[in-house]
């Protein structure tokens, strides 16, 4: 990987060197069919760019990862590929003033998600392409400049298999077995972007009349493998794309530019999506194969449109370089949310948001390697890590925040601004606080230094006084922040004061919106006023802050949390609750006690699922060890007796029965999940259909209860590509020290597997109920990380380095090794010293939950 490497500063150098008229990008993708010959499989490249030098005689390079060239020829001349190629740069020397240079290369397929990914479906034996870029792999499949600002038009051919039809993204034809595709208006090489194989393709439309009296058409396109064809619900996907594309054009003021609009939902993908122009990627996981829960296709709606804002944040307007990623990702996680709220049925995504991610933003920010929201980017593999939940859910928490600040009306029409001035072009900070300072009025300097130019999440707690009345005598909202990330910054907030009715509901009655900065803010508006049983700062969750809670109010949740009526101040509370427990300030004991006592009367599906989750990872990272059978089996009787007292067929039913599955513990739980399996029990209502089996069999793996030759049967009921990824991951599962050792081997010292696979194998792999068996690896992982991360592709070492970190080895020996390592390799690549430091942070967390809820039990 260091060799991939692109630093900032090279960047920039030829930044100011090079402009890009455009690319002729010319692949045979042929070879992707048919028996291979013994070596890697490879397809021909053939390049031509066309670009500017302001230095003539100047020496450049151009970015190739690819496992031969055949020719190069620059302006004419050609040049020797063994002596300017050395497997990841073209050399280019003497350059002219105008240029133009052809490069004809073997590049690789990928197994990894990274460059063009070739998927061989088992269930019909079908080959799949497409590509993935972000934020620096176009290079494997083209030589091209790989850096955002050296934007250009593109446009592509595919020679592929008779049978196939290919896509890219501007709309193609097929001509002499050859599809072209239009050009593409100037855009970044990472997004880029090309799709072929025998996909499912379904066709719509999209018209919308513009003020000049012209209609916008736009033809609409969504894909999937034809195995998954009977489950893809089109309709759906298109609703809400046309959806969202009235949404922006209304907001923003700005027609879609990219002409067509198709979205690819592929196999084996690394993220969610990605915002190609004109073909918008998908993981193919957000295709329904079984009952999922409406906060499912919420979530789906709210990635169709964080990519579709996109196309204006990100695509029409691109970062220069890195640093500013929050000026594309930031932007699309806040508007996906916005406007799901503001045109889909999904009117209470802001719960969601407020439950779900800002629990990433949260934690994120208190890692050691937590950065500004603009971060210091100093090369690629940095770039590669900054997509993560600052970038993206702080991002887009501190842009609400700004809505508050600045008001909607005001940044809207700084968006609709920045996008005129600067369609096509790049961008750093300061263009778009620019058009923020003219349409709002405000100084945006000291905003953007307190909330985008520094790092941490303060927290905000009431203290309130009350008269001899019992009233409000003084509220006030006292602000910390810690001692490594000391900025208190300023805060819109609502702050709301609740107490229960006379039927026992809990409810607001008095709230105030206002500013507060510095260590303690008097909120004087709320003087004089009943005493509270709760004081929520941050109602309505206006800012980005983790709220805390006084004595009173904390009693009160303990007491009747199930009794808050608004679903989004019941949503803070959890999330609030849970900050508290990963902070050591409440025993995990307590929450696991609270979501057993009031999880049920949850009505927000999302919120429920996130509560199942949280309970889960306290009982496998916070609960003290000697308590974790105790409050197993305590959640396992709780989610059976909730599966059975749930509504049948209803949304929680299944949430409850995937959740009892998850946690069971005893053969009692065994036995009804190879009852509930093989047909001879049911529950009323639930149907366990073919994703419900693969979640009942995991946990029956995982201690015993089925082995190879059960796993074999489900496979031969569902040979898919997903079954295939349920078995591999339930094989690793069993609790065998042979299969351990199979399952290392695979990951750690073999390349055979494809980047679903490493994946389904490391999640079967660590098992919480499996310590003792997982201990010998802990010592090997120290061993072995600095070779995968030299010789894998970044993600492939992202997901070992994260994944298979001793993590449930949770004692002060495991944090000895992290200390020994990093002290050992204080020359390691930064990213990789990032990943275990952020491993670490979670494990001496997770020890200081541990010690705070074994003092809970004692005192």
């Amino acid at each position: 990987m260091p060799g991939e490497n692109l630093s900032r500063d090279e960047a920039r150098e030829r930044a100011a060197l090079l402009s890009v008229d455009g690319y002729d990008v010319a692949l045979d993708v042929r070879s992707a069919v048919g028996e291979s010959r013994g070596e890697p499989r490879t397809f021909r490249s053939v390049t031509t760019i066309r670009f500017r030098c302001n230095e003539p005689g100047a020496s450049s390079f151009a970015d190739l990862i690819a496992p031969s060239v055949t020719a190069v020829t620059l302006n004419g001349k050609d040049l020797d590929p063994g002596e300017v190629f050395d497997g990841t740069r073209i050399a280019l020397e003497d350059l002219a003033a105008e240029n133009e240079l052809v490069v004809d290369a073997q590049c690789a397929y990928s197994r990894t998600g990274e460059g063009l990914h070739r998927f061989v479906d088992p269930e019909d034996g079908e080959v799949y392409l497409y590509t993935q870029y972000e934020p620096a792999d176009s290079r494997r499949v083209f030589a091209n400049f790989e850096q955002p600002d050296l934007k250009a038009p593109f446009r592509f051919e595919v020679r592929a298999p008779e049978e196939w039809t290919a896509w890219s993204n501007g709309a193609g034809e097929l001509a002499d077995g050859v599809w072209r595709f239009a050009e593409t208006k100037p855009i970044s090489t990472y997004i880029t972007c090309v799709v072929a194989g025998p996909y499912h393709y379904v066709t719509d439309s999209y018209s919308r009349a513009l003020p000049d009296g012209s209609t916008l058409e736009i033809p609409l396109g969504a894909m999937c493998r034809r195995g998954l064809a009977p489950y893809f619900d089109a309709d759906d996907v298109f609703l809400v794309t046309k959806q969202g594309l009235d949404f922006f054009h209304e907001h923003f003021d700005y027609p879609y530019p990219f002409g067509k609009y198709d979205q690819a939902f592929v196999p084996e993908y690394n993220l969610g999506a990605m915002e190609n122009p004109g073909l918008v990627t998908f993981r193919e996981e957000y295709i329904f194969r079984g009952r999922v829960t409406q906060a499912s296709y919420e979530a789906r709606a709210n990635v169709i449109l964080h990519e579709m804002a996109h196309m204006w944040f990100g695509d029409l307007v691109t970062m220069v370089w890195w640093d500013d990623l929050w000026l594309k990702e930031s932007f699309a996680d806040f508007m996906g949310t916005f406007a799901n709220v503001g045109a889909t049925r999904f009117d209470g995504a802001w719960i969601t948001f407020a439950n779900r991610r800002k629990a990433w933003a949260y934690r994120a920010d208190q890692l050691p390697s937590t950065h500004p929201i603009t971060a210091d980017i100093r090369d690629l593999q940095d770039a590669k890590l900054n997509f993560d939940g600052i970038t993206y859910a702080k991002g887009a928490s501190v842009l609400k925040q700004l809505v508050a600040y600045v008001g909607q009306d005001a940044f809207l029409e700084g968006a609709r601004r920045y996008f005129k001035r600067n369609a096509y072009g790049n961008t750093r900070l300061g263009d778009l606080l620019s058009v923020l300072q003219e349409t709002s009025g405000r100084d945006m300097s000291a905003w953007a230094h307190q909330w985008l130019q520094t790092a941490g999440v303060n927290s905000l707690t009431p203290q309130v006084l009350l008269d001899a009345e019992g009233r409000v005598q003084e509220l006030a909202v006292l602000q910390e922040a810690a001692e490594s990330h000391p900025e208190l910054r300023p805060h819109r907030v609502a702050i709301g004061l609740y107490r229960r009715t006379a039927e026992g509901a809990l409810e607001r009655y008095a709230r105030v919106e206002t500013d507060v900065d510095g260590p303690r803010t008097v909120i004087g508006e709320l003087a004089g006023a009943e005493a509270p049983e709760l004081v929520l700062v941050n109602d309505d969750d206006l800012t980005y802050c983790k709220i805390r809670f006084d004595d009173t109010s904390l009693a009160t949740l303990r007491d009747h949390l199930g009794a808050l009526t608004d679903p989004l101040a019941r949503a803070l509370c959890w999330s609030a609750l849970w900050n508290l427990t990963r902070d050591a300030l409440l025993p995990a004991r307590d929450f696991v006690d609270l979501v057993l006592r009031f999880a049920s009367r949850e009505s927000d599906i999302g919120v429920l699922q996130m509560l199942q989750a949280w309970a889960g990872s306290a009982l496998t990272h916070y609960v003290a060890p000697q308590w974790r059978d105790t409050a197993g089996r305590l959640l396992a009787e709780g989610a059976l007796r909730e599966l059975r007292q749930a509504e049948p067929g209803s949304e929680h039913q299944l949430a409850w029965a995937r959740f009892f599955a998850s946690t069971a513990t005893g053969e009692d739980d065994f036995g009804l999940l190879r009852e509930l399996l093989a047909g001879t029990a049911a529950i009323d209502g639930l149907d366990v259909d073919q994703e419900l089996r693969w979640a009942f069999l995991e946990p029956l793996a995982a201690h015993g209860a089925a082995d190879e030759t059960d796993l074999a049967a489900e496979l031969a009921r569902d040979d898919t590509a997903s079954g295939k990824r349920h078995q591999v991951r339930c094989l690793a599962a069993r609790p065998s020290a042979a299969v351990k050792a199979q399952a290392w081997a695979q990951v750690v010292e073999s390349q055979a597997l494809s980047n679903a696979l490493v994946e389904a194998t490391i999640a079967g792999f660590a098992q919480p109920t499996q310590r003792e068996l997982l201990a010998p690896y802990a010592e090997k992982y120290f061993e072995v990380i600095a070779r995968i991360w030299a010789d894998r592709s970044i993600q492939i070492g992202m997901d070992v380095v994260r994944g298979l970190y001793p993590s449930l080895q949770d004692g002060p020996r495991t944090l000895e090794a992290t200390d020994a390592w990093l002290s050992a390799h204080a020359d390691a690549p930064p990213a990789l010293r990032r990943l275990v430091l952020e491993a670490r942070d979670d494990l001496a967390r997770a020890l200081r939950g541990q010690e705070c809820d074994a003092r809970a039990a004692t005192g």
